[in-house]
């Protein structure tokens, strides 16, 4: 959705975006809470870098005819090091409230824009990093939250998340989107997969695959292989080696998120799209408990947060 000029009943209160590597999403929101306007766009990171974040955000709050001075709020690859500005990271053990407040100020715009900072975990033995996934952590967990959930947040670089009574004790990053990406197209499984966008999903052999990486994470890369053998010895089709490819990387990415916790514990799933019916299909094959979240709400939800942490009075700056 689209919106802009005059906005009857309910007034804009700020701007939040979520602004990625390669992608960019803006929402205007108002006084109540409703969604006046939505902008997305592949003005990431990347190219904004090149055009300039301030201009890049300055052409889609015009597209809006967003209110001079209307404060926004930002999570995402902005804050990166190679972003607008630095946002640093939160260390962890830290609780959700942390987050809350520790936006960074974009100096020398006409108007109130604060950046989130991302999440590290700092130990030598498995240091991991995160930015703009706090964020729907954020919007999927309550700040007040009690006992131990597990959240899973899966992407190019998915992450597996454990919060206990509101802190996040510890996270874990796994490549599975781009080592997808890498191996579908760039590894000699290539060929195996060519055509396979035009033949129907074959969600027995993606279910199979789940089963066997999990079961037996440390023969990931001996299973993988066995879609290029099992197209030469057994009339795998492109659809079946595409699927056991998938069903590989996220089995073994499942046991490894599984692995310091008990497995019966609840997870709760944030995705939306294809990857939540890949991941929802996972979970169900391997007898997992799960609660799935939104992406995007969950998103709009913890800048919402933010927001109103930051600026508890909800005015509008003039």
């Amino acid at each position: 959705m689209e919106q802009s000029g005059h906005f009857p009943g309910e007034q804009p209160a700020y701007v939040a975006v979520d602004w990625g590597t390669s992608s960019f999403r803006l929402w205007l929101v108002g006084e109540n809470g409703g969604i006046l306007g939505e902008r997305r766009s592949g003005e990431g990171m990347t190219t904004a870098a090149k055009i300039g974040f301030a201009e890049v955000l300055q052409s889609h709050l015009d597209a809006l005819s967003a209110p001079d001075g209307l404060r926004v709020i930002v999570c995402g690859m902005a804050g990166a090091r190679q972003g607008w500005v630095e946002a640093g990271y939160i260390d962890t053990p830290t609780s959700l409230s942390v987050i809350l407040t520790g936006a960074v100020s974009v100096p020398g715009q006409s108007r109130d824009v604060r950046i989130l900072p991302g999440l590290a975990q700092r130990t030598k033995e498995t240091p991991d990093v995160m930015r703009g996934e706090e964020t729907q952590l954020l919007g999927s967990i309550a700040a007040d939250a009690k006992g131990e959930q597990i959240v899973c947040m899966p992407g190019t670089h998915s992450k597996w998340v454990r919060v206990v009574d509101g802190h996040v004790t510890g996270f874990s990053t796994f490549m599975t989107g781009e080592l997808f990406d890498v191996i579908t197209k760039h590894s000699i499984l290539s060929a195996a997969v060519a055509g396979a966008a035009d033949m129907p999903a074959d969600s027995a052999t993606f279910e199979s695959a789940i089963k066997a990486a999990f079961a037996k994470p440390a023969l990931a890369t001996n299973l993988l292989f066995t879609a290029r053998a099992g197209q030469l010895l057994h009339g795998l089709t492109s659809a079946g080696a595409q699927a056991l490819i998938s069903g590989t990387l996220i089995g073994a990415e499942i046991a490894g998120g599984l692995s310091a916790i008990d497995k019966g514990a609840t997870i709760t799933l944030v995705a939306s799209g294809r990857l939540q019916a890949l991941y929802e299909d996972a979970f169900r094959t391997l007898s997992l408990t799960y609660t799935t979240v939104d992406a995007d709400a969950a998103v709009r939800r913890g800048l919402s947060a933010a927001a109103q942490a930051i600026w508890p009075n909800n005015e509008r700056k003039s």
